[in-house]
């Protein structure tokens, strides 16, 4: 349940990024995490909660809501 969860929130952050024409680097280097854990949270692929704070980073420098990368995860299709 929270897997597909986590996949929903990467694809809005890959998404927002594409949007953005955001490299994972350059990404990455903004809000101050590795492009590999980056890669992870968009893939849905780690084993740990990410933080709070990180999405808010990550949302922060997308220039979106919270509310915007949450939409929809909450929801079981």
């Amino acid at each position: 349940m929270f897997a597909s969860r986590y996949k929903k929130i990467g694809a809005k952050i890959v998404f927002y990024r594409k949007l953005k024409s955001m490299t994972q680097e350059k990404l990455a280097d903004d809000v101050g995490i590795t492009p590999q854990y980056l890669s992870r949270i968009e893939n849905g692929g780690y084993s740990k909660n990410v933080s709070l704070s990180t999405l808010m980073k990550i949302a922060g420098v997308l220039d979106v809501t919270m509310s915007q990368l949450m939409e929809g995860v909450e929801r079981e299709e």
